[in-house]
């Protein structure tokens, strides 16, 4: 096993997201949970606005983004341009939902990044993760971002394993991964680039990029 395969750079395009800076310096995706909110304040600050109305304490949405009457937003949050927030989405702060992005109905935000693009666009929760490009989770599949023992959160791969200190810690998803419907992703599940999982799966650790899971007995290379 290569932690390497994990990294900001092979699992996530940084130029497909408004949080870019958050990511400067970081080695392991999950090491920006931490710093969402405040990064936001930051962000939020400088945000040009004729492009970005600031609504209520921390929150910044752009013009062109499409909020549905119903959706709730909490900050400190950022909404950038097209992106959706559809019928009663629910967004608990410290939330950047990104360009084209989709929040669907009756889904819930807490602690993190959505990178362009990315859709969560049917009864999804999402806390405490970073969901890369292009990322689509299924309907009803969701990030269980603590454990039943309330222990911290430890990325298991094979035998290896790699502490986080968190005691909170969803999913991190590479570009274009695609979570197939009423799947559960563990604390601390990481999912390659290109990689799917197939709906009603439960998942647990690190996925390799370009392959297909079904269980953890089934994780299959994508044929070229």
């Amino acid at each position: 096993m290569a932690w390497k395969d994990y990294t900001v750079e092979n699992l996530l395009d940084v130029n497909e997201t408004i949080a870019a800076g958050l990511f400067d310096g970081v080695t392991y995706p999950w090491e920006v949970l931490p710093d969402i909110g405040e990064f936001i304040v930051k962000l939020g600050n400088s945000l040009p606005a004729d492009r970005f109305e600031r609504r209520g304490e921390d929150i910044w949405i752009a013009g062109s983004a499409h909020i549905f009457d119903s959706a709730y937003i909490a900050g400190p949050c950022i909404i950038d341009e097209d992106a959706q927030l559809r019928q009663c989405a629910f967004i608990r702060g410290n939330a950047i939902v990104g360009k084209g992005c989709v929040v669907g109905n009756s889904c819930e935000l807490k602690n993190v990044v959505l990178f362009n693009h990315c859709e969560v666009p049917h009864y999804n929760y999402v806390g405490d993760s970073v969901l890369g490009f292009h990322a689509h989770m299924g309907a009803g599949s969701i990030t269980s971002n603590i454990k039943s023992d309330r222990t911290n959160v430890v990325i298991h791969d094979g035998e290896e394993a790699l502490e986080t200190g968190f005691r909170k810690m969803g999913a991190i998803l590479g570009d274009w991964t695609e979570i197939g419907c009423n799947s559960v992703l563990n604390p601390g599940s990481v999912i390659g680039r290109h990689t799917n999982v197939y709906p009603l799966s439960m998942v647990r650790g690190c996925v390799p990029a370009d392959h297909i899971y079904k269980d953890r007995d089934h994780v299959a290379a994508k044929h070229s």
